[in-house]
């Protein structure tokens, strides 16, 4: 779309890396990377109370402040969870990688199937390695004690009392309603941002429906086509004169269906990059906010210091420590976005071609 192009056009000057989960990083090379971190072996638990599954978290690492260069420890999708919400208390202004409780097609998978675990386990070994891979999110206290503490250890961590978000709860989302306007003083930058997410998001999400709606008519296509095939080999039974021909048409079908089945894999597996990029656009969103949330803040400060002949002295103080959060805010935001807008572009431009060159070979197969 043009008015989204305009906006930001993709640049050629991306590198195409390869497809690797370890290559997300644009700044540095894998060579320089100092962590690793795998997500695989899910195993299901089943107690009086619930079922889940645990997932084994390897780290690798030549990092000293880790006590070992390897760690290995079981996590379930609670403790990715509050990892999240650690890292958003900490760095309000970061863009922190969304999880995958939206990724999985809706009525196409069976929660605890093979299909489920293994999409699960796909977006949770890429929202570990997203944060390993941020300059910023990676040195952070609790994702080290996410990667190397016991099960007991990381227990008992969550337990030392309730994160900033909690304790404010109410004040919070109180703050946020009463700045959902517009900011008298927002750089424009950041209007321009906010401008850019609104129409990413209108586009992401219509990309999400027609690339589901896709999928849906193509499986609906493959179950009728495996009909047809053993039923033209069953008339050819019953009509001698015409026998090769339909035994031709069934083994045609046969191989139109083998193909159909290899291009709804692969689509498959590019249906969740989009769902990805849905929950960033809310994240994005959020992230706005709450810059804007930190701008109204010292913007209400600024008037009242204006109608005040009183206080100045204190008010002044607390605007200059207002200022230079606000700086530290946009400078950590802005960073973030060139990162998050890099990262976007090559994702979305691998996975279209990924998938034009997939329906070539598809055409090519069943021509």
């Amino acid at each position: 779309d043009t008015s989204l192009a305009e906006v930001n056009s993709f640049s050629p000057s991306v590198p195409i890396s390869p497809s690797s989960i370890n290559q997300y990083k644009f700044e540095d090379g894998p060579e320089l990377r100092d962590l690793f971190i795998t997500v695989d072996d899910p195993e299901s638990h089943i107690t009086a109370i619930e079922t889940f599954i645990t997932y084994r978290v390897v780290t690798k690492t030549t990092r000293g402040e880790f006590d070992s260069s390897e760690y290995e420890v079981r996590r379930r999708y609670q403790d990715f969870l509050w990892l999240k919400s650690k890292l958003e208390e900490a760095h309000p202004t970061l863009i922190i990688p969304p999880l995958p409780e939206k990724f999985i097609m809706k009525g196409m998978v069976e929660r605890f199937s093979d299909e489920f675990i293994e999409t699960r386990r796909k977006a949770l070994h890429k929202f570990l390695n997203r944060i390993a891979d941020h300059p910023t999110l990676t040195f952070n206290e609790d994702f080290k004690i996410f990667l190397t503490a016991q099960a007991w250890e990381l227990s008992s961590h969550k337990k030392q009392g309730p994160g900033l978000l909690s304790r404010m709860g109410q004040t919070v989302r109180a703050v946020a309603s009463s700045v959902r306007g517009a900011v008298k003083n927002r750089p424009e930058m950041f209007t321009e941002m906010n401008n850019y997410m609104e129409t990413f998001s209108q586009k992401i999400n219509l990309l999400d429906k027609i690339a589901h709606r896709i999928y849906k008519e193509e499986r609906d296509y493959f179950n009728e086509m495996k009909e047809y095939a053993p039923i033209h080999t069953l008339w050819s039974a019953s009509e001698e004169d015409i026998a090769d021909s339909l035994r031709g048409i069934a083994s045609c079908i046969d191989r139109c269906c083998k193909a159909t089945e290899k291009r709804m894999a692969a689509l498959s597996e590019h249906l969740p990059i989009l769902h990805e990029y849905v929950l960033y656009s809310e994240i994005l969103m959020g992230v706005l906010k709450r810059r804007d949330q930190i701008q109204g803040e010292l913007d209400s400060k600024v008037d009242a210091l204006a109608h005040k002949k009183t206080e100045k002295d204190l008010f002044s103080e607390e605007i200059g420590k207002l200022e230079d959060k606000v700086e530290r805010a946009n400078n950590a935001l802005k960073a973030d976005w060139d990162r998050w807008k890099q990262n976007m572009q090559w994702d979305m431009r691998s996975s279209f071609t990924n998938v034009a060159e997939n329906n070539l070979r598809y055409y090519e197969e069943v021509i």
